[in-house]
């Protein structure tokens, strides 16, 4: 027990060193322009950082003393074009150096390579990995036969995190809050969803 806890302590503090293992696997996708071009698909073990994971499967180099990734089977970062790699885990922004996230047995770790222009260098929030992002905390707001539908799809009976369907038209997208998170879409689209998470794979907003 004391030896399994110790090696968990380590998956935390140890980068780039490729070697901790853990149970379970992952998943990792790596995309460009918003997920309009899908590049990579595949399960990495679970227990390493986003990272170790990334350069297992993919050529990459990186910046800031390894902490940050410059360029992806070639595909570089630039200051001039405005477009640099982002990553998020289980839909939700990075907010620190993928050397320091540790994958869990289901994430799912995108990174996306895209303009960061205009206002884009943020994106705290994406549907791309529907549902992880409110998974075992969520509440859906709502009555009509999609809501209803979301509702037995999520098993939601009660969480911090929101889910609001309207009954007028809007494009599904969330929000961060106060470390909260809020998705809005409507009934309609709800109930596609409720039938069928993949149609928000590799998005930013919407559905297929």
């Amino acid at each position: 027990m004391k030896r399994a806890l110790v090696c968990a302590v380590l998956a935390f503090v140890l980068v780039g060193c490729g070697t901790v293992g853990g149970h379970g696997t992952a998943t990792l996708w790596v995309t460009r322009d918003r997920g309009a071009q899908v590049l990579y698909t595949g399960k990495v073990p679970a227990g390493l950082t986003a990272m170790q994971t990334l350069e297992r499967v993919q050529k990459i180099s990186t910046r800031y003393g390894g902490r940050y990734v410059q360029s992806i089977d070639g595909i570089q970062g630039s200051l001039s074009s405005e477009h640099d790699w982002f990553y998020f885990v289980n839909g939700l922004e990075a907010d620190r150096g993928a050397t320091e996230v540790t994958l869990h047995p289901g994430d799912v770790e995108w990174w996306d390579y895209r303009s960061w222009a205009n206002g884009g260098m943020s994106v705290p929030v994406v549907v791309g990995a529907w549902p992880k992002p409110v998974l075992g905390n969520a509440t859906v707001v709502g009555s009509s036969p999609g809501a209803r539908a979301l509702r037995r799809a999520l098993h939601a009976d009660g969480g911090t995190n929101r889910v609001v369907v309207t009954s007028g038209p809007v494009v599904f997208h969330g929000a961060k809050t106060g470390g909260h998170l809020t998705f809005w879409i409507s009934s309609a689209d709800a109930a596609r969803l409720a039938a069928n998470p993949t149609l928000a794979r590799f998005r930013y907003t919407g559905l297929r």
